[in-house]
């Protein structure tokens, strides 16, 4: 350490007490404050103390906290450097803390102060109760240490700050005995959801989010986010809703302002939230409702009314597939092989190539052999709870829906099972060898043929989050599929195996339908054999629910196809560093490159590390107000005793065993009769029910994906707990409760206790 240049600077400072402060590279990055993490020391006096001071920060960089917090970031250890500053002190009468945003609510209408008497370590450090202000724009109230003056001064400062260091800031400041502010440190506020993009219409907005509808939690690649948008708004046309899907931090919301505003749709959107989006989403619009700034237009124009009724066409494809059920799965799975197998050409320049993914992007071609069949299931599911209200439980219903044959998820399933039965073989390598090692291993021909090359054939178009262009297939990385084949490989009971497992359950739900039927009929005379007739039917036509999806998939794998040949060709034109790094561009940007040969490698690489950063992201809230408040945090706490977790049962049954906590399905291992512990599930991650016990999810939606699944093979499932994967950790005995919709953490996780004398 230089001594003298640090003893000349400390004299032009002026001597006296300061702040020896740690600076690392790795502070202060948009997802990661560091806040804490390495060593401040105050009121440091003389030299000798200085130098020791700034010894400590620097031999802070690498204590046990900030060392756990860097991985926790993902930030690499070699990546760290450490500058240390030091601060005059100031000599304060009142210090604290201003965030620009509200950090519990993310509102950025508001701005939150904390502050106590003195120096501001002990509201930095949570060891003083302090005075706590939320400034929202009104005139604040006479009380505490602060004045309404110095509150509206740190205001108007925090609104400089934001503007000049463009975003929302954590300030440190400090008033001194003459009054004047000084402010010690800002930094941005790491745990903010980004802000929905500026409307251009008046007054707040509600945004919902879509992506859990498909099981997807993760943020979409720029090019997957155009495809997705396109979708989504072609699903709630059906429903006779038009709304703007914009993009928040990577994720798809949906602008339901209009529709909670107009007369003729505000009650519909509470029932089209419970079947589609979920409780959470449910309870959000619930909560609005009653929200006078969504309060209802009567002068509006009535936008949906005629929409949300449905028209002759679908009223012949529903009836027609209640008539016929075994000619309507005939069309559907017809039509699916055929999208299967058509063969499909690709030009050879990347402008041709483009041509075709723009005009299948524009194209709006309903596949009605499939999507009329797949709402008559839907709307059979949907009717069976008000038709047999006070004659069965919610519990009872859901048995029925168990075990449903059709689905093509579960036929997927059930095919890797067969797979992992002919490869019992290799047992050993199968099980010891990393996945990604196998999947590597597969695709340059050095494995035995135990029928995967045939599996992949038929669903290498899947994936975890697969609606996602961007994200790559089984077929081309079977990482995730060799990690769930060894899951399988660990089910030694043959009682335990999928397949007995689905039967009994489709056993179990053919019994309880018997039972409802006659209770229904026995109940009810007329009205009872309309129930029994939705019953049987139920059972013909709910399981094809996922056959719109997957038949959706094939256009997918060819839009994704002919965007890696566009990029391996701007690839070899030095205008792109891989292949794949399209899919973070959007389709005017490549046409731009394609045209006049831009080199986007910059922008790409700006936008990966983004996208990098949303995917360490643990929760995403379910509904933004335009403001970026989460409206969960303004709904009344759920109750609860430390133990049992509240959610929404979606898979009757009761269990106990120990928690898998599951972030990513690609190379989890889960033991036979452990509980799926996940913060979201779409097919991609359905194979790793067959060994499950139970499945706890953070989100969802009764009929979504994940949770059909589960009713399908007979294992308990809750959905909607708040928290789960953080809540419950690997190892921990939990009881999930699907009836009840209650998971209780009976145990800590337990481990291996050396005793010594």
């Amino acid at each position: 350490m230089p001594r003298d240049e640090v003893l000349s600077a400390y004299d032009r400072l002026g001597g006296g007490p300061v702040a020896v402060r740690s600076s690392a590279t790795a502070e202060d990055l948009p997802d990661a404050s560091f806040a804490g993490q390495q060593d401040t020391h105050l009121s440091v006096t003389g030299i000798e103390e200085l130098l020791e001071a700034i010894r400590a920060c620097w031999d802070s960089l690498h204590n046990d906290r900030a060392i756990a917090y860097r991985e926790a970031a993902g930030v690499a250890h070699e990546s760290a450097r450490m500058a240390v500053v030091v601060q005059r002190m100031v000599d304060a009468e009142v210090a604290g803390v201003l965030f620009t945003a509200n950090p519990l609510t993310g509102s950025r209408s508001e701005a939150v102060v904390d502050a106590a008497p003195g120096l501001g370590t002990a509201v930095v450090d949570g060891t003083t109760a302090a005075d706590h202000y939320v400034l929202d724009g009104t005139e604040p109230a006479e009380r505490g240490c602060l004045t309404p003056v110095r509150l509206k001064e740190l205001r108007d400062v925090g609104k400089r700050l934001r503007h000049q260091l463009g975003a929302e800031q954590d300030v440190e400041w400090s008033y001194d005995r003459d009054g004047t502010l000084w402010l010690l440190q800002s930094r941005p506020i790491t745990t903010l959801y980004p802000a929905p993009p500026k409307s251009t219409k008046p007054g707040p907005r509600l945004y919902v989010e879509f992506g859990h509808v498909q099981g997807m939690l993760q943020p979409a690649t720029p090019m997957g986010m155009s495809t997705l948008k396109s979708m989504l708004a072609g699903m709630l046309a059906s429903f006779g809703l038009t709304v703007e899907i914009v993009d928040i931090g990577g994720r798809l919301y949906g602008d339901l302002t209009d529709a909670m505003r107009d007369p003729s749709t505000r009650q519909r959107l509470v029932k089209l939230m419970a079947v589609d989006f979920g409780p959470r989403a449910q309870a959000v619009v619930e909560h609005l409702l009653n929200d006078p700034r969504f309060a209802p237009e009567h002068g509006a124009r009535r936008r949906g009314a005629a929409a949300l009724t449905m028209g002759p066409k679908a009223a012949a494809g529903i009836l027609g597939a209640l008539a016929r059920p075994a000619a309507a799965r005939a069309r559907v799975f017809g039509e699916i092989e055929r999208l299967r197998q058509q063969p499909v050409a690709d030009p050879s320049t990347a402008a041709e190539l483009l041509d075709l993914v723009e005009e299948a992007t524009e194209s709006s071609a309903r596949l009605d052999a499939i999507v009329w069949p797949v709402v008559s299931g839907l709307v059979v599911s949907a009717a069976l709870p008000p038709l047999l209200k006070g004659v069965a439980s919610d519990d009872e219903i859901r048995t029925v829906l168990g075990g449903m044959p059709y689905n093509v998820t579960i036929e997927m399933d059930l095919a890797l099972w067969r797979v992992a039965q002919r490869a019992v073989p290799y047992r050993e390598m199968l099980l010891h060898t990393p996945p990604n090692e196998l999947a590597a291993a597969h695709l340059e021909g050095e494995l035995p043929d135990v029928g995967l090359s045939a599996f992949l054939d038929t669903y290498g178009n899947r994936s975890a989050a697969e609606v996602d262009v961007g994200v790559p297939r089984w077929s081309e990385d079977p990482t995730p599929v060799f990690a769930m084949l060894a899951n399988y490989l660990r089910v030694t009971d043959p009682e335990q195996a999928p397949d007995r497992r689905f039967e009994r359950a489709a056993a179990r739900a053919e019994a309880m339908l018997a039972e409802l039927a006659q209770r229904a009929r026995r109940k009810r005379p007329v009205r009872g054999r309309l129930t029994g007739f939705f019953l049987s039917r139920s059972r013909e036509l709910t399981g094809l629910r996922e056959a719109g999806k997957f038949a959706g998939l094939y256009a997918l794998r060819d839009r994704r196809r002919r965007l890696l040949l566009i990029g391996a060709e701007l690839q070899s034109n030095g205008l792109l560093e891989r292949a794949d790094d399209v899919m973070f561009l959007t389709l005017p940007e490549l046409r731009t490159a394609v045209e006049r040969g831009d080199d986007l490698r910059q922008p790409v690489a700006g936008r990966r590390s983004e996208y990098a950063r949303e995917l360490r992201r643990r929760t995403v809230p379910v509904a933004l107000l335009s403001d970026g408040t989460d409206v969960e945090t303004l709904l009344p706490a759920r109750a609860s005793d430390g133990h049992t977790l509240t959610g929404t049962g979606a898979a009757s049954g009761r269990i106990s065993g120990r928690a898998r906590v599951v972030r990513d399905p690609a190379s989890a291992s889960i033991e036979p009769g452990e509980i799926l512990v996940a913060p979201t599930t779409d097919p991609g991650w359905t194979p790793l029910f067959l060994t499950a016990g139970g499945l706890v999810t953070e989100t969802g939606a009764v009929m979504a994906h994940g949770p059909t699944v589960a009713r399908e093979y007979g294992i308990p499932a809750v959905i909607c707990v708040p928290g789960a994967t953080e809540r419950i950790r690997t190892g921990q005995l939990i009881t999930v409760d699907g009836a009840a919709g209650t998971v209780t953490i009976e145990q800590p996780v337990i481990t291996d206790v050396t005793l010594t004398p």
